[in-house]
């Protein structure tokens, strides 16, 4: 079967980070962090849009959603790194620094933040007390590009343009281990229970040990590589870069599975979905797309129908006729365009002042 993408139009610029909040009652979601300085919220199984934090004075480099998507944060070209409540779209804090922020992320109880900036600095921001900078890590010799808290968020991690990777540990302050590389590394991964770290520099895309870091294994992509992601089962990754493409690999073997194209553009961003059924990618296209991890499987806005059902039923929309019509496959994966209904429990609310609707924000199906 063919991998049909679901394409989530909406922003004017490139789209360089992406994060999923986990599962709630209401499912879960997706924030986007864009140039145009518009961070979106959308649900994370369809791609339907629920509303843009609208506060930033500058292209928006790294954005966050905790757990509950109760909160959402965003780090900017304006030199701050933004919370925002994802129930109501209300800035909450502004955390003012003094270059370009890169990237921002939650600990797990939402109480505190990270940050990585132009300064070369990495910063934890205590969210229950104004936003105030509890710790500041100095020794980066670069731009830090990612930072995360691990090991029961006891340590954060980072990475910078001085093609290194440390670890910071937060009860004394100091750096106590350090991993060089022959390229600027780009992305930065924790797995879902925190064993294991993915790392891509250059065209590698790297897995470590968290408690030890040493690495596990390295893969050769056949590109220069931005991002990866492992499934939450550790079974897969997938990653993007240069070539506009997506590969699929297997994380046992370390043998390719697939690639495909889709975007128009070189590939910034992918994550895994924390449910993993879908993984999302964001372009220099402007655009995010979501791919399913097992293609043919009913899920979200993808149906798997059979060509006897599409004969005998005449209800089905043209457009679904279409896409399934030159399918040459006993199973059709179709996508059920959209009836932009609202959403019964949205984290943002399009009537709340600074959450403000984008007319060109609704997705778009596209069959690639």
């Amino acid at each position: 079967m063919k991998q049909i993408p679901l394409t989530c139009s909406g922003h004017t610029r490139p789209v360089v980070h992406l994060d999923f909040s986990g599962l709630t009652e209401c499912g879960y979601f997706l924030i986007s962090a864009c140039k145009d300085g518009k961070p979106m919220l959308r649900m994370g199984d369809t791609g339907d849009w629920v509303g843009t934090f609208e506060g930033h004075k500058g292209a928006v480099w790294g954005v966050a959603l905790n757990e509950s998507a109760t909160l959402a944060a965003s780090g900017a070209a304006d030199f701050t790194g933004k919370i925002w409540n994802a129930v109501t779209g209300e800035e909450v804090h502004s955390l003012q620094h003094n270059h370009i922020v890169k990237t921002v992320a939650f600990s797990h109880d939402s109480q505190y933040l990270v940050t990585g900036s132009n300064e070369k600095l990495v910063r934890v921001f205590d969210l229950n007390s104004e936003g105030k900078a509890l710790e500041s890590y100095a020794g980066h010799a670069g731009a830090v590009k990612r930072a995360l808290f691990c090991r029961n968020e006891k340590c954060v991690i980072s990475c910078a343009d001085d093609k290194s990777m440390r670890l910071w540990d937060r009860g004394t302050g100091q750096e106590v281990s350090r991993v060089e590389f022959s390229s600027h590394p780009n992305g930065l991964e924790l797995s879902k229970d925190g064993s294991i770290l993915t790392v891509t520099y250059g065209n590698c895309t790297a897995f470590y040990d968290m408690e030890t870091l040493t690495q596990l294994k390295e893969i050769t992509i056949p590109t220069r590589v931005s991002s990866a992601s492992l499934h939450p089962d550790k079974h897969i990754f997938v990653c993007g870069g240069e070539d506009f493409k997506m590969y699929k690999y297997d994380y046992i073997t370390g043998n390719e599975i697939e690639s495909f194209k889709g975007h128009f553009g070189p590939v910034h961003s992918v994550s895994f979905s924390p449910d993993g059924e879908l993984y999302a990618s964001g372009s220099e296209d402007g655009t995010l797309r979501l791919w399913q991890t097992t293609v043919g499987k009913t899920y979200g806005l993808w149906k798997c129908t059979e060509p006897t059902d599409l004969n005998n039923s005449n209800s089905n929309n043209s457009a679904a006729n279409n896409t399934t019509a030159n399918s040459a496959v006993s199973g059709v994966v179709a996508p059920v365009t959209p009836n932009n209904a609202a959403v019964s429990c949205p984290p943002v609310s399009s009537a709340t002042a600074p959450v403000t609707p984008t007319p060109s924000a609704n997705r778009e199906v596209t069959a690639n």
